[in-house]
């Protein structure tokens, strides 16, 4: 039998073995099959590539050279607030690169390139499983590729943009040396800062040209790559500065890895601070700020990279109020840098800062923002940084988590609510809180038994220590997150005890979305701030305009817990209340202010039924960014939320909402607390009281002998001496030619008929506690539908004498302070 036949005999045994099978079996392929017809599709696979690199050409460069500014608009969609985006950049030569800063940027982004063909697949197949397998978005893409879609791509994300990318880094890799690549790749790539190649990216960080560029600075500058906004460690958050910290350390780790330096060389590195950003031009006065506030809503959702938006050629309308910016710029000024005098007190009158924002409680529109007084001079925006503290605005936060966590009291275990009764001695040890915790109040006052809307109303530390720790400082963390706190933000740790006093650092904007969920019955809106975005001059070829996210409200507490806090923050801006100073108002309003531990900030934080704002107070070293002590400035010796903040928040309001309709709280508080339940005897206030104290003297504790006052005594304002009081005044009232009023302190008087406010409801019945063997106050005696109380103007601002019959001598007052030295006890 020849080979022939044998085969042909082999065969067809194989087909009668084959038709003996089951039909499903005999429709199944052999392996012969799936192995021919993989290799076919191998073969068409490997051909149709071969065909597409050799008829897909090197496309000219994109048009980013040539980008158009950025413009942005206030709300009107009109009026213009900026232009911005035109591309910061030189290039430069591998020559003039640093062998360092080759190597740096190898390390960081992609340590194959050397040996790889323009692409790595295994890279790109590690990338994809540990995006699958939950280790975070990765990306494969080798230093070729980045310079392929930064040259003569687009950053759009679509399947046929990368596989375009894959032919064009191949065909790169086979023309190009090594060495080009690595440098157009450079000249390409967005550092930050608006800087756009590694020579401006020198310049914008370090102040250098790239030829003077050292190994710790270059490894920086190669780690800012990933991320190159929220890398820059002079504006990122703290959370986006340790990863920008861990990126740097990764590069120099593959430095060595890769043999480019020494584990001596790495040890010796130490991490280079860059210099401060300095401002764009165009971005003068208010509008860099409002800038900022758009770009940041717009990369950390996810709505556009930093990259693309900075390439420019984007109409951007926002959501900011030209006359509500106006406005808030102008009442800081008023309220505030008209009574700085650096030439006479340079020691405390200089490096003042505000921060401020101002959200719609129905939308969460940010209508206004004070982020500094003027951008090209001090480029930080205020209203977003996150490293002050907030003190007393978050106890709104512990009173919400208390009522509803529906737990008990330590003091009789009946459930939190507005009226539940603590003791208010100062420095009363927290019981039951994970870390010691004994704060004092503000001037170390005693108030005995006092009830939660009470200690509201006096910002008694003692008490909201103790009432966070019965709701369970997990609960309230929780209920802060929901409110609006970002969860990242330090100080948010319910494993300390002090996190009940608002050691929390989130930004003046946060905070203002967290009141603005109060204002809209626990409805919380994310604040944004752009309403519209466009193509400038729409073509071919551009990306496709991203749509922007849907703003829903989220529910972060029920309404009835809401607006038992609001009705508790009423009277925190009541004659009686540390933000007495808003009913210059004249509308109905709540609101808390925030004094920290050694009067590092001070805050006023508040809200009408049409807009929640918030006003931060703080000092800060220029160069050095410590921050320093309030007290001194404009000549006061203590200053406090109830101070120069709600002054400016008073002013604010007042201007903008003026000429509007006047609209009351529409209240629903929980069943639980509605005023006015007593957790406790009550009895009407006495009439009894001695000859030398006021009605109200049971409330309002004055200061001990020599003491400064502050939150917890006076107000909030600032403690100068006191003089007789005088008829009801402005606080900015001239005392005389060419003299400003400085910032008053409420005095007692005699309430006389006058044209009521907007009613609101009448005082509690219960006595108020009174604080142990304390001087009499110095409280108006107005009530709420009557007169706001007087603030006089003072001739000094010298701390204030001891009052007559004080019981307490000066070598006696205790300043704040804290026995948890991780957080102060804020008033």
């Amino acid at each position: 039998m020849t080979l022939s036949t044998r085969r042909s005999a082999r065969r067809a045994a194989r087909r009668e073995a084959r038709r003996a099978l089951p039909l499903l079996r005999r429709l199944l392929p052999t392996w012969r099959m799936c192995l021919g017809a993989l290799l076919g599709a191998l073969l068409i696979a490997v051909g149709a590539f071969a065909v597409l690199y050799v008829i897909v050409p090197l496309p000219d460069p994109n048009a980013q050279a040539v980008a158009q500014s950025n413009v942005y608009l206030y709300a009107d969609g009109v009026t213009e607030i900026a232009r911005t985006g035109t591309v910061n950049r030189t290039d430069v030569g591998i020559e003039r690169i640093p062998v360092s800063t080759r190597q740096a940027v190898v390390s960081a982004e992609d340590r194959t390139f050397y040996q790889n063909r323009g692409i790595d697949l295994k890279g790109m197949v590690r990338a994809g499983w540990n995006t699958l397998t939950g280790q975070g978005m990765q990306g494969g893409s080798t230093i070729t590729q980045q310079y392929v879609k930064n040259y003569y791509l687009t950053q759009s994300r679509t399947i046929e943009r990368k596989g375009r990318e894959l032919l064009i880094a191949l065909k790169v890799d086979q023309q190009r040396d090594k060495n080009e690549i690595l440098a157009g790749y450079l000249n390409t790539s967005y550092f930050g800062r608006g800087a756009y190649g590694i020579q401006s990216a020198a310049r914008a960080y370090y102040g250098v040209d790239v030829s003077e560029l050292t190994l710790p600075q270059s490894a920086y500058l190669a780690a800012l790559l990933q991320a190159p906004s929220a890398y820059d460690v002079k504006t990122a958050t703290p959370a986006n500065r340790e990863r920008a910290l861990a990126r740097w350390q990764y590069t120099l780790d593959g430095m060595v890895q890769l043999g480019f330096i020494s584990a001596t060389e790495r040890a010796d590195a130490a991490f280079p601070d860059p210099i401060d950003p300095q401002p764009a031009t165009g971005l003068a006065g208010q509008a860099g700020y409002l800038v900022g506030v758009a770009d940041d809503y717009l990369v950390t959702n996810r709505i556009l990279d930093s990259a693309t938006l900075k390439a420019g050629g984007w109409r951007i309308t926002t959501t900011f109020d030209q006359d509500k910016q106006d406005a808030f710029a102008r009442a800081v000024h008023e309220e505030l840098t008209d009574e700085l005098d650096p030439a006479a007190r340079p020691a405390t009158d200089t490096d003042v800062r505000v921060a401020g924002a101002s959200v719609e409680p129905a939308t969460g529109r940010v209508v206004a923002v004070y982020g500094g007084p003027d951008y090209a001079k001090q480029p930080y925006n205020d209203a977003l940084r996150q490293d002050n503290q907030i003190g007393s605005t978050f106890k709104p936060i512990d009173l919400a988590a208390g009522i509803s966590s529906h737990r008990g009291s330590s003091s009789d275990g009946l459930p939190i609510s507005t009226e539940t009764r603590y003791d208010g001695t100062s420095e009363r040890p927290v019981t039951d809180g994970p870390t010691p915790y004994a704060p004092p109040n503000e001037d170390d006052l005693d108030y005995g038994s006092i009830t939660l809307r009470q200690a509201m109303v006096k910002s008694v530390n003692s008490v909201y220590a103790q009432e966070g720790v019965d709701a369970g400082l997990a609960h309230v963390r929780e209920t802060a997150v929901r409110l609006g706190i970002p969860a990242d933000v330090p100080g948010m740790d319910p494993a300390n005890t002090s996190m009940t006093l608002g050691t929390a650092t989130p930004s003046a904007l946060d905070l203002a979305g967290v009141y603005a969920a109060l204002a809209n019955h626990g409805e919380a809106h994310r604040p944004w701030s752009v309403a519209k975005l466009e193509r400038v001059n729409p073509g071919p070829g551009q990306l496709d305009v991203p749509d922007l996210p849907d703003q829903p409200a989220t529910t972060a507490l029920d309404r009835g817990t809401a607006d038992a806090v609001t009705d508790v923050l009423r009277d925190a801006v009541g004659p009686h209340g540390t933000g007495a100073a808003a009913l210059d108002l004249g509308r109905p309003a709540a609101g808390k202010t925030g004094t920290t531990d050694a009067n590092l900030s001070a805050w006023f934080a508040g809200y009408t039924p049409e807009l929640a704002t918030t006003v931060g107070l703080f000092r800060e070293n220029p160069k050095t960014h410590a921050k320093e002590p309030l007290a001194g400035t404009a000549g006061y010796a203590r200053i406090n939320g109830g101070a120069f903040p709600t002054r400016i928040w008073t002013s604010y309001m007042g201007d903008v909402l003026d000429g509007t309709v006047v609209r009351s709280f529409d209240l629903q508080p929980t069943e639980a607390t509605k005023w006015p339940v007593v957790a406790g005897p009550s009895t009407t206030p006495s009439t009894t009281a001695p000859a030398s104290a006021s009605p109200s003297a049971a409330l309002a504790p004055s200061p001990p002998a020599g003491g400064t006052g502050g939150t917890g005594s006076t107000g909030g304002a600032p403690v100068p001496a006191a003089p007789a009081p005088t008829a009801p005044r402005r606080p900015t009232a001239t005392t005389g030619p060419g003299t400003t009023a400085p910032d008053p302190v409420i005095t007692i008087v005699t309430p006389e008929p006058a044209t009521p406010v907007p009613p609101t409801r009448p005082e509690p019945t219960q006595t108020q506690p009174s604080p142990t063997a304390r001087p009499t106050s110095t409280r108006p005696t107005t009530e709420p539908g009557t007169t706001s109380p007087t603030r006089t103007p003072e001739p000094t601002r010298s701390p204030a004498p001891p009052p007559t019959g004080a019981t307490k001598p000066p070598s006696t007052s205790r300043p704040p302070a804290t026995a948890d030295p991780a957080g102060p006890p804020p008033a």
